[in-house]
């Protein structure tokens, strides 16, 4: 597997870019980015690779403040689930938030069955769950999660 910075004009990344779309702004208390603001500076997003070129994931790490950060967007392809690949990209952002000299990542999810895998990944790696970060207001369907890195 390999991982490197997203090519927006990759046609698979905008197919799965806006499948993950769909899937994440289903809920009211969606906080998915659109594709303008993945595209923002502040913003790094990666794709993951495999030996033959299918994408098999995507992922971003948004920079809030010198200190901290806040993983956005992650979803694995249908054809690649159960690969690893969420862990890979998790892995990439946590080592290109140490290069960047942040301490701290966030990310905020929820805690309804179609994002259980996820939760039990995040924790997996050491994530724990926190109160709202940032901007994030609570609601009953919301989860926050953070990691020292």
């Amino acid at each position: 597997m390999h991982i490197s910075p997203a090519d927006f004009e990759a046609v698979d990344f905008q197919e799965l870019l806006q499948s993950y779309l769909t899937f994440a702004t289903r809920d009211a208390c969606s906080h998915a980015l659109g594709i303008t603001s993945l595209k923002s500076t502040a913003v790094q997003m990666f794709v993951a690779r495999n030996s033959h070129g299918e994408l098999m994931g995507c992922a971003a790490l948004k920079i809030l403040n010198a200190d901290h950060g806040e993983i956005k967007s992650v979803r694995t392809h249908d054809d690649h689930l159960r690969k690893g690949v969420s862990r890979a990209l998790m892995g990439h952002i946590e080592s290109v938030a140490k290069i960047n000299g942040l301490q701290n990542l966030y990310l905020e999810t929820h805690n309804t069955p179609p994002y259980g895998a996820a939760c039990r990944l995040y924790e997996n790696l050491g994530y724990t769950y926190c109160g709202p970060f940032g901007d994030y207001v609570q609601n009953p369907r919301n989860v926050f999660m953070t990691k020292e890195i």
